[in-house]
């Protein structure tokens, strides 16, 4: 598979507004099954599947391990479906699991668009495909040499351990957040910050993936409070994670979960 890259995009509160109405949120709650292909990417030990246009770094540490996917172009939807969770089983083909195997991914990873191959072009668009990590594969399958096989899927809630996570990214030049380890929904849709001096809550800007900017930069040395809000509209204030102590590359575990 194609290497993948980070793509940076900046949104508009219309278009918050937008993809909140539309957000697969709904399928979460209708559990109903859809087709799809799944491929995968990587070794057993999953070293291709860290980092990502999701915006998450070492994912065992922050708690995703293995059981993850990339998604193609389609599903990704420019990075609003990471953190998503998705239950996929092995559906009509002869080198299916007997039983009906099934696994639970979250989104950590961009399948990205190849438009110089005249076929198998399975992560462009419209297609919905799943890159699994290899060890997701062979849950699925009895020879993973197959290579492809279609599936069967359907949005589920994520089940996370803890609170959720924030880590502060970036450079002396710039400062992102990064919110990860969200259950529910798993996918965040707006985030704000509050600084602990001002008291004003300010809604921050989806960079790419589950980076987001802007304002932080004006907050250092001050405990930073932030409101999440899931794609089902739902939302979890985490006051005062993040101490005034803060510097980039720290984690910090929030009290609140969905």
């Amino acid at each position: 598979m194609e290497t993948r890259r980070p793509a940076v995009s900046t949104v508009s509160v219309g278009a918050v507004v937008l993809i909140l109405a539309w957000s697969p949120a709904a399928a979460v709650a209708s559990g109903g099954w859809m087709d799809a292909h799944a491929t995968f990417y990587g070794d057993e030990t999953g070293a291709e599947t860290m980092q990502g246009a999701c915006g998450y770094g070492n994912l065992f540490q922050q708690g995703y391990g293995l059981d993850t996917t990339a998604l193609s172009v389609a599903l990704f939807s420019d990075g609003w479906s990471c953190g998503g969770c998705y239950e996929i089983q092995c559906h009509g083909d002869p080198h299916c699991k007997p039983g009906g195997a099934q696994v639970t991914v979250t989104a950590t990873n961009l399948c990205p668009a190849n438009y110089s191959k005249p076929y198998e072009n399975w992560c462009n668009p419209p297609l919905k495909h799943f890159d699994l990590s290899k060890p997701m594969f062979l849950r699925l399958v009895t020879d993973f040499h197959v290579g492809i096989i279609p599936v069967q899927y359907r949005r589920v809630p994520c089940a996370k351990k803890g609170g959720i996570r924030i880590e502060m990214t970036g450079n002396q030049y710039w400062v992102g957040v990064l919110v990860f380890n969200v259950a529910g929904p798993g996918e965040v849709k707006v985030l704000a910050v509050k600084g602990a001096k001002d008291g004003q809550w300010r809604n921050m800007k989806r960079n790419w993936g589950q980076i987001w900017d802007g304002h932080v930069q004006n907050l250092v040395g001050q405990g930073l409070s932030f409101r999440v809000v899931a794609s089902d509209g739902r939302s979890v204030v985490l006051d005062g994670v993040v101490p005034a102590s803060w510097t980039i590359g720290q984690s910090f575990e929030g009290k609140g979960q969905f």
